[in-house]
């Protein structure tokens, strides 16, 4: 397999990668990512062995733009407040997944992890692609993600179809936190956990109020 290195007006050529169940690479705000459309069980296949990951692990669906999340995850007016201040970001929100996705998206899990990137060639890629993308981050397992474009080519050259030359910028993986009831924090990343604490806990009392 040829692993092609593609430039940012160059982003249509990737989606169709993307949309025939290929994988591709492409830099974020915080570090680069693998991607293959949600949909796919091949893909998701794929995409677990190129990693070198465990199979019970789910990935991150990530979305275009925010109005989309509501589409795959439940959310209500205190995942909304989340979402209002900090997405598009660098936050990954585990919530509870809708009925209807395939298994290898959920692996039977309740749960699903949520990621809209602030990255306007990220949005583009995944409107062109049409659908959301499976993403974790561009690395094997227990291994440093990819912050640059010859990284990812050290690592998966040969392996994966395509990589969108870019930059990252944080270099600090994203902010996880879980929402259901209570707020939980998973991972800590660029986004302080108790800046979202404080929008979590004002949305609390607002809706306690009403």
């Amino acid at each position: 397999m040829e692993t092609k290195v593609f430039n940012k007006n160059e982003l249509h050529l990737l989606a169709n990668i993307a949309q025939k169940g290929g994988i591709i690479a492409f830099p974020t705000e915080t570090v680069y990512g693998l991607g293959v459309i949600y949909d796919s069980n091949e893909a998701f296949k794929n995409l677990v062995k190129v990693k070198d990951r465990q199979a019970d692990k789910p990935f991150t669906l990530m979305l275009a733009f925010t109005r989309d999340i509501a589409n795959y995850a439940e959310v209500d007016e205190k995942t909304n407040a989340i979402i209002d201040a900090f997405l598009p970001g660098e936050l990954t929100l585990i919530l509870e997944v809708k009925e209807g996705l395939p298994e290898h998206v959920t692996l039977g899990s309740k749960y699903i992890g949520i990621r809209v990137s602030a990255d306007y060639n990220v949005a583009n890629l995944i409107s062109l692609v049409g659908k959301p993308l499976l993403v974790p981050s561009a690395n094997k397992r227990n291994e440093k993600p990819a912050l640059t474009t010859d990284e990812v080519m050290e690592i998966f050259n040969g392996e994966i179809d395509g990589v969108l030359k870019g930059n990252t910028s944080s270099h600090i993986p994203s902010t996880i936190v879980k929402l259901s009831d209570k707020i939980e924090l998973i991972r800590e990343g660029s986004i302080p956990f108790n800046e979202i604490l404080k929008v979590w806990e004002a949305a609390n009392e607002d809706s306690n109020r009403k």
